[in-house]
């Protein structure tokens, strides 16, 4: 055994159960906020048997359970219980790679290596979790060759499983999952598979390197036939590929100048974050839905910034093409970035804006969010709050 994967089950709700153990055994639905037109993030077990899951809109999920409860999310909460797991699942083994929220993967070394071992540490992990952070926590632990399979064996006993991929399990263990239970296979993939006569896990195992590197369009096919097959590669997570903030516009804020305001502010959450990651950024990106369902959307790129005038700049010049209508959500994205490490110094950087903004963090950081921000993002400082993607884990002061 290589790799010690740790999947949290149904981790928001779980918070929420710990917080009010009335809750505990009934139907709850975690939601961004207590609207029938928003989706749930989150359900408990009880919920799920109803149909339920992630992404059902709440007045479906209401109709599929009358006495279902809602609970708009707390994600201060969840990032503060995210930590304390943390901590106990460190004083058992030094964690790897904190994946997302509610996932995390160990490397194994020496003794833990073997099989017995590995599952004795698997059940401490457990029963650390259970005693430190709430009795309403459970866990879904994979252990295999590689991170990739010891993630899909989360998946594989839910909840509070725990189940090993041998290197001589592979490939007819993987026979009973379908092709969108595998990490990296989403529906665009999975009809592209379709498409190369691919509907199984047993076929996508018949097909040669080559055959893959063709679908997957390069290199991409040749790490996942790797992967199945139980190499241990490492996988290129980087959480910090790209950083995006949405939001959905509360019914005041729908219409352009609303959406604007609202777009500012997620801005200069995302500009602070990255920064914090020591990042710069090559490309911005912001997407409008309306309420009939139609989008607009539109980018810029730009020299490597990390300050945030220069990115409300680029905002502003994405902003001159809006088309007129009535916006529901809007998101901004950050993307291409680059690490401190790894770019070339520009002779047109303006280091007085980016020292400006690196203050601001400063303050921020030690006497509290909002203590110093810009104006245009006044009006909107509690109507953009902290939200928590399952793949990033917010942090407390940006």
């Amino acid at each position: 055994m290589n790799w010690l994967y740790v999947d949290l089950n149904s981790y928001f709700a779980s918070v929420e159960e710990h917080l009010n153990p009335k809750y505990r055994g009934k139907p709850l639905a975690v939601v961004p906020m207590l609207s029938d037109s928003t989706c749930v993030i989150a359900a408990s077990y009880p919920a799920k048997k109803y149909g339920i899951k992630t992404g059902t809109r709440v007045g479906d999920a209401k109709r599929m359970c009358p006495g279902l409860i809602l609970i708009s999310g707390n994600h201060d909460q969840y990032i503060q219980y995210h930590q304390k797991i943390v901590t106990a699942i460190e004083s058992c083994h030094p964690i790897t790679a904190v994946t997302s929220i509610d996932e995390v993967a160990c490397a194994l070394g020496g003794r833990d290596k073997n099989l017995d071992n590995a599952k004795a540490l698997a059940q401490e992990i457990k029963n650390k979790i259970y005693k430190n952070v709430g009795e309403s926590f459970s866990c879904s632990i994979g252990l295999a060759p590689n991170r990739f399979l010891a993630k899909v064996a989360t998946d594989m006993q839910k909840p509070n499983g725990l189940v090993t991929i041998m290197p001589e399990d592979i490939p007819h263990k993987l026979y009973s999952l379908k092709l969108r239970d595998l990490i990296g296979i989403g529906a665009r993939m999975e009809e592209r598979l379709n498409l190369a006569g691919v509907h199984t896990i047993e076929r996508l195992y018949e097909l040669d390197v080559n055959t893959m590197r063709s679908i997957w369009g390069g290199v991409g096919g040749e790490c996942f036939y790797k992967w199945i097959r139980g190499h241990d590669l490492e996988l290129s997570y980087n959480e910090n590929q790209s950083i995006g903030h949405e939001h959905v516009l509360p019914p005041k804020y729908r219409n352009a100048e609303g959406a604007y305001l609202i777009g500012q502010r997620l801005l200069n959450k995302a500009a602070a974050r990255l920064r914090k990651i020591n990042s710069w950024v090559r490309h911005l990106s912001v997407t409008v839905k309306y309420t009939d369902k139609t989008y607009w959307s539109d980018e810029v790129k730009m020299l490597e910034c990390q300050d945030t005038f220069t990115l409300q700049d680029a905002f502003d010049q994405i902003w001159s093409s809006f088309k007129p209508g009535a916006p529901l959500k809007i998101s901004v994205n950050l993307t291409r970035l680059v690490h401190d490490n790894e770019r070339t110094f520009s002779f047109f950087e303006n280091n007085k804006r980016i020292l400006l903004s690196r203050t601001m963090d400063s303050l921020n950081s030690r006497y509290g969010k909002h203590t110093i921000y810009l104006g245009s993002v006044h009006e909107t400082l509690e109507s953009a709050p902290t939200r928590i993607a399952f793949s990033s884990i917010p942090d407390f002061e940006v």
